[in-house]
């Protein structure tokens, strides 16, 4: 397998250098990640000005690349500047849940977007804040529950979370509420610093990925890079008679 590997933590980020540990094993990996920390920028690119990229020295049998953009312009670059087709896209092992709401920002699930767009199969991966022993411990059972299951045969990208409660298995979910949310606090004159904090109420439905990883699941959801509401548009759709 020819695999990508990239994050939004920056290509010097703990969790990015255990998931490209573990991708060798599946075949040869290339390493394309931001040069510093991109969290929360969503599907961003940049398109005005260019973009210094700089093959560095990562760990030994991994090609890699530092890219001064965002996770999005990684994934692009290595597939459109490089012209390169991969089998597999790997994003994180992001440090920090990425569930619910926040998905909508998180840099390590839109390089997964991005991966479907470029037709390729790929899984975001996060964890609770700075602790990636979860992934460690888990992340094999989760990827032969992948191959197993021929996840891949249903939809090309799915988000993944491991829990920091004691572990109780894997479940397939949907996306979750709010789990976090922001206060603007001044700081100076003009100035404003975010600070975020957690609004999640804890919850037993195992369906949502918010209540499965908090319950000691790892939750695993299927996404989709369409944003049109077809319910709606069924509804709507005799408008256009």
């Amino acid at each position: 397998m020819k695999i990508l590997v990239t994050n939004d933590d920056g290509i010097q980020a703990e969790g990015i250098r255990l998931l490209a540990e573990w991708a060798k094993k599946l075949g040869d990996v290339t390493v394309c990640a931001p040069k510093t920390q991109q969290s929360a920028k969503s599907h961003a690119i940049t398109v005005h000005n260019p973009i210094e990229i700089r093959e560095v020295s990562l760990m030994d049998g991994v090609e890699a690349y530092a890219v001064d953009s965002t996770p999005v312009d990684c994934v692009r670059y290595a597939t459109l500047g490089l012209n390169r087709k991969y089998d597999l896209i790997l994003s994180g092992v992001n440090n920090g849940y990425n569930i619910g709401e926040d998905i909508l920002y998180s840099g390590t699930v839109a390089a997964i977007f991005e991966a479907a767009l470029r037709d390729t199969c790929g899984i975001a991966f996060s964890t609770e804040w700075e602790n990636f022993e979860p992934a460690r411990a888990h992340i094999d059972e989760v990827y032969e529950y992948f191959m197993h299951n021929e996840l891949f045969a249903y939809n090309k990208i799915y988000n993944v979370n491991f829990p920091s409660a004691k572990y109780k298995g894997i479940q397939l979910c949907r996306q979750g509420g709010a789990y976090f949310t922001d206060e603007f606090v001044k700081t100076a004159d003009g100035l404003f610093d975010q600070q975020g904090y957690s609004v999640y109420e804890y919850g037993t439905n195992l369906e949502l990925d918010t209540d499965a990883t908090m319950n000691g699941y790892v939750s695993i959801m299927p996404l989709s890079v369409k944003r049109d509401d077809a319910q709606a548009f069924e509804k709507l759709k005799r408008l256009n008679k």
